[in-house]
């Protein structure tokens, strides 16, 4: 008679936690594009992963405290997958806290989303090397440029990720943007920087 109360218990905590993953890889992973019909694909070197919640759940509809067990596998391949990128995500944070480990996740962001040649990284080594040694911290007290790549003003990081005083990945992925963007390459920006001591 207890297991058979403990079931139903077990079954509600397992699906709770599975939501509260789910919500804090959202949370990481597109914090200022978070709704109710929400498409997020992430790319963390070479994984990548998709959610798709294309209908709210109707607050009327009644909850099955008793999940099927093909729900249950799909919970386990949830819960599996987004602690896996999450668990990428962090380490690729903490790695690129140091210089160096900032340049090979520049190097890996470059390799995954860009087409630019080998011969442009050694240009971008040189303008952020010039502009904030990698340092994530790096801010300008005259003019408030931020990070790694001195965005200024520095909220304008906030188009890749809310935690951009914080997190060297949000820098470098929005400074890799930035310099497509305005410049093309990295080795173009490096010219501009050389020229007016700015890009």
């Amino acid at each position: 008679m207890v297991k058979q109360l403990l079931l139903p218990h077990l079954q509600l905590r397992r699906i709770s936690i599975s939501a509260a993953l789910l919500a804090f890889f959202l949370l990481i992973a597109e914090p200022a594009y978070a709704s109710s019909n929400l498409t997020s694909s992430v790319s963390i070197g070479s994984v990548q992963a998709s959610l798709e919640i294309s209908e709210p759940v109707a607050a009327e509809e009644e909850f099955d405290p008793n999940p099927s067990l093909l729900e249950l596998d799909a919970i386990k391949t949830v819960d599996a997958s987004a602690m896996a990128l999450v668990s990428v995500a962090a380490r690729q944070v903490d790695l690129a806290r140091q210089a160096e480990g900032a340049k090979a996740v520049a190097q890996e962001i470059i390799a995954a989303k860009y087409t630019w040649s080998a011969k442009q990284f050694p240009c971008l080594e040189q303008l952020w090397t010039k502009e904030s040694n990698w340092n994530y911290k790096a801010r300008n007290r005259v003019s408030g440029a931020h990070g790694i790549p001195q965005a200024l003003p520095a909220t304008k990081m906030e188009v890749v990720g809310t935690d951009w005083r914080t997190n060297p990945v949000t820098q470098i992925t929005w400074g890799l943007k930035y310099i497509k963007e305005r410049y093309n390459t990295p080795c173009a920006a490096w010219s501009k920087f050389k020229r007016s001591n700015w890009y």
